[in-house]
């Protein structure tokens, strides 16, 4: 339970959801994390339940839409800490609901573009610097989603987005490996967490279901354990990655699930 010992780890958006999950496995292989978010009720919530298993962690206020919030989260984690050896992207405007390209507001558009890309491109590089500072570099993993994997009918903002954070991934893995700085992205699945659970329809839960290859919905430690690989010194020879987390739905062609209700491999 040591795979992250000394490591200080910033996890953006983690006062909820698929953030707490990361946070929480973090601090029990050892980190310092610093939680942060919007939502200081619920960041101090998350630091009392790591302090009491044994973990450290600390609040931060960080709104992924002000740069100077992102500014001031990295240097005062810096002050605090001394250094910064991880950074997981995971803050983001959902938005999966955004509609189609002609439903879509430049308004929209832009405030989805301003919260997933920019502030994931922000955070990245403010703290890049400090991470060339130590000796051994740092990881960089952005959480992206299933959502740029292929077309569908709605939420195009969210999935362009999210695109773009793919993108950036190779791009950061690129121009900073030499310095020792890797870059990764964990697209998740269907991810129920305790936030969502109630709000996720039946009828949503089992058209997933029928293309997950596994029998189950996701969770957020799912999507921590795999947060954890890339933040420990295991995944030393590992970046420029997009792994998909997600039981397998993308894994096969689009027909698997029709053809199992009618028991059948083929046409």
């Amino acid at each position: 339970m040591n795979r992250l010992k000394d490591k200080v780890a910033i996890v953006t958006g983690s006062t909820s959801g698929i953030g707490v999950g990361i946070a929480k496995l973090y601090a029990a292989e050892g980190a310092k994390v610093v939680i942060c978010g919007r939502r200081k009720e619920k960041g101090q919530a998350v630091v009392d339940e790591i302090v009491a298993a044994g973990g450290e962690a600390m609040y931060h206020f960080m709104d992924i839409m002000a740069v100077e919030s992102i500014e001031q989260l990295i240097a005062d984690t810096v002050e605090t800490y001394g250094k910064l050896d991880i950074l997981v992207n995971n803050a983001a405007n959902v938005g999966l609901k955004d509609g189609r390209v002609d439903e879509l507001t430049l308004e929209m558009w832009d405030g989805i573009f301003a919260s997933d890309v920019r502030g994931t491109f922000y955070a990245t590089k403010c703290a890049l610097p400090y991470m060339q500072k130590n000796e051994n570099g740092g990881s960089i993993i952005n959480i992206g989603s299933m959502a740029s994997c292929s077309g569908d009918l709605g939420s195009t903002a969210y999935a362009c987005a999210k695109a773009g954070v793919d993108m950036l991934t190779k791009y950061t893995a690129l121009q900073y490996g030499k310095s020792g700085i890797r870059c990764n992205c964990v697209r998740p699945g269907l991810i129920v967490t305790p936030e969502n659970e109630a709000k996720v329809p039946q009828v949503l839960k089992d058209i997933f279901l029928s293309n997950i290859m596994v029998d189950r919905y996701g969770c957020p430690e799912d999507i921590g354990h795999m947060c954890v690989f890339f933040g420990s010194d295991e995944s030393s020879y590992v970046t420029g990655q997009i792994i998909n987390v997600d039981g397998g739905m993308n894994s096969h062609v689009s027909t698997v699930a029709q053809f199992k209700q009618l028991n059948s491999r083929t046409w």
